[in-house]
């Protein structure tokens, strides 16, 4: 996989750089990771302690269950990180598959902080892990041609595809 650690750097340091912000600052950034996943993150002047972030990432598979945009079990693993400070945002912003609403003033004021902050940066794994785990529990479901299985095509990202093939 092109990354090892779950948390993006970048929008950590961004999301940081906002909370950190000793007066209210306007972001409006758009950032770009792995060629195939897209933030937009912005705050405003008018609302210092939101934050919006919009994600945009490819589908570990084109199967017939992910068509229709993020399953209910993704959304329930996304809203576990932080019940406190994330909300998402229905309808997602356009172009993008969803939206979280950051309320940085119900954050705790310790290191806690930076936790949360650090696993709200890890929201793309969490999407495309909770992806993988209801792929892997539908698999028996799949179809079969006489006891042989054909191969899953799970796309992190677009010139990497890799396999699942259940034996």
């Amino acid at each position: 996989m092109a990354s090892f650690e779950r948390a993006s750097p970048a929008l950590k340091e961004i999301l940081l750089r906002i909370y950190n912000a000793e007066k209210p600052i306007v972001v409006d950034y758009h950032l770009y990771e792995f060629g195939s996943v897209e933030y937009h993150i912005k705050s405003s002047v008018s609302e210092p302690q939101v934050t919006y972030l919009s994600i945009s990432t490819p589908f570990l598979s084109q199967g017939v269950f992910l068509s229709y945009g993020l399953s209910p079990f993704t959304l329930k693993m996304v809203r576990q990180i932080s019940t406190d400070v994330l909300h998402i945002v229905e309808p997602a912003n356009d172009g993008y598959q969803l939206t979280l609403r950051l309320d940085f003033s119900k954050l705790p004021h310790d290191k806690e902080s930076l936790k949360i902050i650090t696993e709200v940066s890890s929201v793309q794994a969490v999407i495309l892990s909770s992806q993988l785990k209801e792929m892997l529990q539908n698999v028996n479901s799949w179809d079969s041609s006489q006891g042989t299985y054909k191969p899953i095509k799970l796309i992190y990202h677009p010139k990497e595809p890799f396999y699942v093939i259940r034996q």
